[in-house]
């Protein structure tokens, strides 16, 4: 009989519940990130929130992509570790933050490091801070263009932030950055419509802007709308689930062809009652942000139902109670990744149906040396 394709001959190596990592797919999909902006490194820009592995990042950098996006402090600088030429932070720094990213900037000076703006007062204490320090920050100013997340509106109060920002002697004003996560229909030319619809002004903006300011970018969405903005060339894409992949995504942008990186192993603990089995994933091994019904998808298993969660265990009604016995192992893709890979400390990396080696999920930690 042939092996499927997660699989792992030596699973009794492989602990439960944890991640295994499958490097071919995550190979494939590197690959198809960069077909997807034909080949063209300088328009990715991956989210590191995703993998937050220094591994990880060195098959992408070896790939040819060296622009990254990452939301924590502790993301940036294992990117900068790895050798990325530029990482924006795409969060509006705030409160301690602040000295830490500077501190950032000063202990890697081969990476470029950005930082989003949307308010005046931010922008002030940056460019005071910056000038204590004798730096020069590139920043982005983050649109709001619906999601009503963060960042400013098109209209008078942008117009005001970029007149200050052409003020600070210490920050340089790069670009926008316009994430619109809140589009997601499956049907891919609905959602492009909204994409697009939803970039109109700030497109209409942007042009006129660049009049001034001619070298500005503009850094766009996320995964969900990857395969719209890849088709517009002067966009920078930052795809970040694409990377390792997970039903959610692979259920909604059927358009996207992904393969699945990274799956949960679980294994059966106990039979408490017929037709109830239990494994030993909690709400602590897999993302519980989405019902019960929306956490993860079994891939050996059929005709079940998960129940319930508590914080180490999770209980399955299966049809099939009999053809199950306590330590047969589970392999599941989960609902959301990103979550799910920050409640992991390390990664089961699986060649050929092997495990081979191990890789740390670094980044889950908020703070690393800075």
């Amino acid at each position: 009989m042939a092996q499927n394709w997660y699989e792992i001959k030596n699973v009794d190596t492989v602990d439960s519940p944890s991640i295994a990592l499958y490097v071919d797919h995550l190979e494939y999909n590197i690959k198809e990130m960069l077909s997807l902006v034909g080949g063209d490194a300088t328009r990715l820009m991956p989210h590191i929130k995703t993998n937050k592995m220094p591994k990880v990042m060195k098959r992408l950098l070896d790939a040819g992509i060296s622009n990254f996006k990452g939301s924590t402090i502790a993301e940036a600088e294992i990117a900068a570790e790895a050798g990325a030429d530029f990482v924006l932070i795409a969060h509006q720094l705030v409160g301690p933050k602040v000295a830490r990213f500077l501190e950032l900037t000063s202990h890697f000076p081969t990476t470029r490091f950005a930082t989003l703006i949307d308010a005046v007062p931010t922008a002030k204490l940056l460019n005071e801070k910056a000038k204590v320090k004798g730096l020069s920050i590139p920043v982005y100013i983050d649109i709001n263009n619906g999601m009503n997340r963060s960042g400013i509106k098109i209209g008078e109060e942008l117009d005001t932030l970029i007149a200050f920002l052409d003020e600070c002697k210490c920050l340089h004003f790069e670009g926008f950055h316009v994430y619109d996560g809140h589009l997601r229909d499956p049907e891919f030319s609905e959602r492009n419509q909204k994409i697009e619809q939803g970039l109109e002004s700030v497109t209409d903006y942007f042009d006129t802007l660049k009049n001034s300011h001619p070298n500005l970018r503009m850094i766009c969405g996320g995964t969900p709308s990857f395969t719209s903005h890849r088709m517009q060339e002067y966009r920078i894409t930052s795809p970040g689930t694409c990377v390792l992949w997970d039903w959610g995504y692979g259920e909604k942008l059927t358009e996207q062809n992904f393969k699945h990186a990274a799956l949960v192993v679980t294994r059966v603990i106990s039979k408490p009652t017929e037709g109830i089995v239990t494994v030993d994933m909690g709400h602590k091994s897999v993302a519980a942000e989405n019902p019960i019904d929306k956490r993860i998808q079994f891939l050996n298993l059929e005709d079940y139902e998960l129940l319930s969660q508590s914080e180490e265990h999770g209980v399955i009604k299966v049809a099939d109670w009999d053809a199950l016995n306590i330590g047969d192992v589970l392999y599941g893709i989960p609902y959301h990744i990103c979550p799910t890979i920050n409640l992991h400390d390390e990664v089961s990396v699986i060649e050929n149906n092997e495990k081979i080696d191990t890789w740390e999920i670094t980044a889950r930690k908020r703070k690393l040396t800075i």
